[in-house]
């Protein structure tokens, strides 16, 4: 049995664990030359950092509690608390909850918080200087109390599993030498590494309109010319952060393309130098190869040139 389809017989086992999986599906994308897949499968079973913007199905919501105290002995014990004033006074960050830990560190809290009652706390501490006197008038805060339900954890566990699935059978079905991966010497047949970053990319991270291989976006194609706003928004929904979107726009702005074959002018080229690196680490939610091709193609359309 080849690799694709080890892996596919281990991920429809209803106790199907999804450690060794991971780990064959590294090996696979290792041989298939998708650093983008294999930087998504490294996040998943180690833990994603910091400065990596974590996939749709990590961020999920979180539910408050709190404890007050008033005159004269007067208190109000394990209130519910809204998202919408946790928003308003500490930010959209403390509403939706990114959860960066690994694979199996989630395995590990979601069997706690179903032994412990169905949920999970978060240290919400430093939400009690924020919202004094924002909840109750004349009432103290002492206690605010974070929760992610267990069945956030678990959808985790599904997403991933569901998305390993499909994309072994989108492989099966775009990449057929994909199919004759096996432990030992590799191939002699080239794999086209880009068509396989493009199916992780759209699989793992959903419709981001990445541009592929020269392949134009429909967004691209109706990019409208001068328009930088609508140039922001191309970025930012193709997966480049917000402030880095905004920053690219800017330059290309001010910039002026060489030519029509070559649409990229010398400071966007320069910031290009700087940045591209962020999405071969994974800062951005569209890989290197993918990128690169996504601006130059804007480029074309936001000048004119095309």
């Amino acid at each position: 049995m080849t690799l694709l389809y080890e892996i596919q017989e281990s991920i429809v086992q209803n106790d199907a664990n999804l450690g060794p999986i991971l780990l064959k599906l590294r090996f696979l994308a290792s041989r298939l030359g998708s650093n983008d897949l294999a930087d998504w499968i490294n996040y998943e079973s180690e833990g994603y950092p910091k400065n990596v913007e974590v996939p749709p199905y990590r961020t999920t919501d979180l539910t408050y509690r709190g404890t007050f105290s008033g005159p004269f002995g007067s208190g109000i014990q394990n209130a519910q608390i809204a998202p919408y004033i946790i928003e308003k006074y500490a930010g959209e960050s403390w509403v939706k909850y990114s959860i960066r830990e690994s694979i199996a560190t989630i395995d590990d809290l979601a069997k706690q918080s179903k032994e412990g009652g169905g949920s999970l706390r978060i240290d919400a501490s430093d939400l009690i200087l924020l919202m004094q006197n924002k909840i109750y008038e004349g009432y103290a805060c002492n206690e605010i109390i974070a929760s992610i339900s267990c069945s956030a954890l678990s959808n985790i566990q599904q997403a991933v599993k569901n998305k390993i699935l499909e994309l072994t059978i989108e492989l099966e079905k775009s990449v057929p030498e994909s199919v004759n991966i096996t432990f030992g010497a590799r191939s002699n047949k080239d794999v086209d590494s880009n068509k396989v970053t493009h199916i992780s990319q759209q699989i793992i991270y959903g419709d981001v309109t990445n541009a592929v291989s020269g392949t134009n976006s429909s967004l691209t194609n109706n990019l409208p010319e001068g328009d930088i706003q609508a140039l922001i928004d191309h970025f930012r929904h193709a997966g480049i952060n917000t402030k880095d979107a905004t920053e690219l726009a800017g330059i290309m702005q001010n910039d002026t393309p060489e030519s029509t074959e070559e649409p990229l002018g010398t400071r966007t080229k320069q910031w290009l130098t700087s940045n591209l690196d962020k999405a071969a680490k994974g800062a951005w939610k569209i890989g290197f190869t993918a990128a690169n091709s996504l601006i130059t193609e804007a480029a074309l359309k936001y000048y004119g040139l095309k």
